[in-house]
């Protein structure tokens, strides 16, 4: 190979190299400017998505009835451009939030109650920056419901009156639960309430005050405290009550005992009413307490004052009240009392009085029969023992002249038979001994077969057994009578005219003409308490006095 051809191919290896050279440069430099847009690329290709950041604390989204919430929206990732915030849905009342992402909220009172104790509030938060990148997300904030306690307002003060139940009913308007509470009222014992004064739960005050605490009212006014308290939570707030003294000049008053506006009673019988006075504005404010009756013949001694506030009506209306022939008398009495000030009250009541007999008189009257019969009984049975005595007498006299007559007899039969021995010479004497002896034997023997001659012992015995029947039976009833009526009460009975006329049928039997008793016969002795209880035991004298 030549040299110059040498040459030319050295030249041209030159250019070649040159040429891969700069080939190579530009494939450097294209090289680079696809790694550098590479990289480029790739960084702008790792920037994070925009996002929302809400507060890190933990149950932030927790609120309670009244307490304010407040926090600012921030965001995260994107280009860096600025941002606007915006609640998408959920915004609700009272809730404050701006472009700037400030969110403001102080939940109502009313927003939960006492029922439905939680409310929830979903709301869509929302960013948007200028180069059109947005970002949203839900919260649901948690609202707890918050009691409040009642209020309670200035009362009227409760103004009082003397020896009366005063009532008082608490405002509803002036106590009230700012949620809504059904409340009750609850007494406080402690100091917070006076003696003898109830509270109910309903709010009604029930009072009637003493004398003392009338008059420490009297030196100023006092209050009363109580306690208000919500359902169910039991939240109390206290209250109080201004307690005063009336200062209207009330009529007085008084109230009756029994409280009947019709009394009805009889003659003899006493009627009681008691009287119970009250002024509300004390018992000194009292003057006067009296009635008027439509009948003039009520005493007015008949009000009796016991004490400035009590009296008592007594009477008691004779048997000559109600003038015969009327059976009852009604009239009217009216009771009034008067304060200071001529204020009044009064109550009219009505009175029945009904006509009865006087019980002292029928008393003794009955009394008369009773004893009455007994004296008859006494007087019979007296009677009785003569007539059984007489009996007895003739029962034994009658004995002895049947053996008389026996012995009279067998002696005129002797004296007929011993005629021929006595007169045995004489035929004229002998026939008449044997004719007068004779005869006087058989008239003898028909006089007693007749019993002509003194009292048959048969009869006579059973007239004497008769006569003792009878004395025992009238005694038994005697004695049962005697017993059985020696009360008052006991002859007040209705039966007690029927035993005493069946008691005296006793005394009239028919039967007892057979005793042969003298119709004009007289008892030798007096017929006093003394014989009467001899004969019967059981009597009883009457008394006045007896109940």
């Amino acid at each position: 190979m030549s040299h110059s051809t040498h040459r030319i191919n050295y030249i041209s290896d030159v250019m070649v190299l040159k040429n891969i050279h700069k080939i190579f440069f530009v494939l450097t430099i294209i090289s680079a400017f696809q790694g550098v847009r590479a990289q480029d690329n790739s960084k702008t290709n790792s920037v994070a998505p925009l996002q929302i950041i809400f507060p890190k604390e933990a149950d932030w989204n927790i609120l309670d009835e009244g307490k304010e919430l407040n926090f600012h929206l921030q965001t995260k990732g994107g280009k860096g451009d600025s941002v606007r915030y915006n609640i998408v849905s959920g915004l609700a009342k009272d809730m404050k939030f701006d472009s700037l992402g400030h969110f403001v909220w102080t939940p109502a009172y009313d927003v939960a109650d006492r029922i439905n104790t939680t409310k929830f509030f979903p709301v869509v938060f929302e960013a948007q920056t200028l180069g059109g990148e947005t970002a949203s997300r839900e919260i649901i904030f948690k609202v707890n419901h918050v009691n409040r306690p009642p209020q309670v307002d200035e009362l009227k003060p409760f103004y009082v009156q003397y020896k009366t139940q005063n009532l008082y009913q608490i405002d509803m308007n002036s106590v009230r639960d700012p949620d809504g509470d059904p409340v009750v009222f609850i007494p406080i014992l402690d100091g917070g309430m006076p003696e003898g004064m109830k509270l109910t739960a309903g709010g009604e005050v029930i009072w009637e005050l003493s004398t003392k605490q009338f008059n420490l009212l009297k030196e100023g006014a006092r209050y009363m405290e109580f306690y208000v308290e919500d359902q169910p939570s039991k939240a109390r707030t206290k209250g109080k009550l201004r307690l005063e003294i009336t200062q209207m000049d009330l009529a007085p008053d008084f109230t009756i005992i029994p409280q009947n506006q019709v009394i009805r009673s009889a003659e003899n019988n006493r009627i009681n009413l008691r009287f119970s006075l009250s002024d509300p504005n004390g018992e000194d404010d009292i003057s006067t307490f009296n009635f008027i009756s439509e009948n003039k013949n009520v005493p007015k001694e008949a009000l009796v004052k016991n004490t400035p506030t009590s009296y008592e009506f007594i009477w008691e209306p004779g048997y000559d009240f109600v003038k015969d022939p009327f059976d009852t008398l009604a009239f009217n009495i009216t009771f009034y009392v008067l304060d200071k000030s001529q204020n009044k009250k009064e109550k009219t009541v009505k009175f029945v009085i009904k006509n009865t007999v006087d019980e002292s008189q029928r008393d003794a009257y009955v009394y008369g029969l009773y004893k009455g019969a007994l004296v008859n009984a006494w007087g019979l049975l007296e009677q009785m023992r003569e007539k059984e005595g007489e009996l007895k007498r003739a029962y034994t006299r009658a004995k002895k002249g049947k053996r008389g007559r026996s012995l009279l007899n067998a002696s005129l039969g002797v004296t007929t038979g011993l005629a021929s021995v006595i007169s045995p010479n004489d035929l004229t004497n002998r026939g008449y001994i044997t004719t007068i002896g004779g005869t006087t034997v058989a008239t003898v023997g028909t006089l007693e077969a007749t019993e002509v001659i003194g009292k048959s012992t048969n009869g006579l015995l059973d007239r004497f057994n008769y006569v003792v029947q009878k004395k025992n039976e009238l005694q038994n009833k005697g004695d049962v009578f005697a017993r059985e009526y020696a009360q008052k009460s006991s002859r007040r009975s209705p039966d007690f005219i029927k035993k005493l006329d069946e008691f005296k049928s006793l005394m009239n039997l028919n039967g007892l003409v057979a005793l042969e008793l003298d119709a004009n016969w007289e008892n030798k002795r007096e017929s006093n308490d003394a014989a009467i209880k001899k004969a019967f035991k059981d009597f009883m004298p009457f008394s006045k006095d007896e109940n």
